[in-house]
């Protein structure tokens, strides 16, 4: 890479990963010698980057925290407003908040100041944010370290709770992050089970980088967005919506979660036809949660548990 602009501004973007990297893997990375990669480092401490060096058969370099932002055409204002941003919107899996989002968290706070790391918990402890209740929410710590971990490519330690409350702990090395919009699953390789898993990132408790490298497997599938939706068919099949509301479509848009999106069909009418892995018991109450009138097309299993459950409400009701 000959383009010197070039190559620092992809220098900087390794650095900017939270953790530690050998020379040589930079000057491989970027096709280049070791001399190269040192006076590079010396052109960003010119600039204003805080780059640690550590000696030592397992020494590098990497991106700290300085006195000061270090010039990303943020001022301090800006880049504490930007952090509470991405934390609010990743810890609840906001639909449009991806993995990008998290990558970019993370690097902000690598190089966060003490001083404003401070005033961006203090404004997010806060502050309670509003959201529509369709997905646990993720302590933006957690993301923030599987995010790094993912990037480095470094095996990760963590505690795992199953949906069965079953607790364990798991080594793996991670490979995606992937958002649904209501939740955030992490995709890796299990080395205890021998197998690739998916991991509800709520679930996920103590995430720990154990510093060991790792080169990533093959995946199973064509992406991990599609490993995940292979791995969430299994354990509930997919149901085939069809429901139409008396509602207009903006009105019903603002009190589903973001996967169920219905189109107009009129002025004061829309029509759902979407797929989904959410349980009979769960899309029901989504439906119900609309306070407008509704038909249920299909499934019958969905019509005939909201009929049911529309029994034991009256009778419920009646009995008050």
């Amino acid at each position: 890479m000959t383009d010197t602009p070039a190559r620092l501004l992809n220098l900087l973007s390794l650095l900017q990963t939270p953790r530690e990297w050998p020379g040589s893997e930079l000057a491989e990375r970027l096709a280049v010698s070791p001399r190269t990669i040192r006076r590079d480092i010396d052109r960003l401490r010119d600039l204003g980057y805080p780059v640690e060096a550590s000696k030592g058969a397992v020494g590098g370099y990497r991106l700290v925290a300085g006195t000061a932002m270090p010039p990303l055409l943020l001022d301090d204002e800006e880049a504490v407003a930007i952090a509470v941003g991405l934390r609010a919107g990743a810890g609840h899996a906001i639909e449009g908040i991806e993995e990008a989002s998290v990558r970019a968290l993370a690097k902000l706070e690598q190089v966060l100041p003490s001083r404003l790391r401070h005033r961006v918990s203090t404004l997010q402890n806060a502050t309670i944010p509003l959201t529509r209740g369709d997905g646990a929410t993720v302590a933006p710590q957690t993301l923030t370290a599987l995010a790094g971990a993912v990037t480095g490519q470094e095996r990760l330690r963590f505690g795992y709770r199953a949906g069965d409350g079953a607790e364990s702990r798991r080594l793996v090395e991670p490979y995606r992050l992937v958002s649904t919009g209501r939740r955030w699953y992490l995709v890796a390789y299990d080395l205890g089970r021998e197998d690739w898993r998916t991991f509800r990132v709520d679930r996920v408790s103590e995430p720990f980088p154990t510093g060991a490298r790792f080169t990533p497997r093959e995946l199973p599938a064509a992406d991990a967005a599609q490993l995940l939706k292979n791995s969430l068919s299994r354990a509930q099949p997919e149901m085939e919506l069809d429901v139409s509301f008396e509602a207009p479509a903006e009105f019903v848009v603002a009190r589903l979660p973001g996967h169920l999106a219905p189109v107009a069909t009129g002025p004061g009418s829309c029509r759902l036809r979407a797929h989904t892995t959410d349980s009979v018991e769960w899309t029901a109450l989504w439906l119900a949660h609309v306070d407008a009138p509704f038909t249920i097309h299909a499934p019958d299993a969905l019509l005939a548990y909201t009929r049911e459950l529309a029994t034991r409400l009256a009778a419920a009701g009646a009995e008050g």
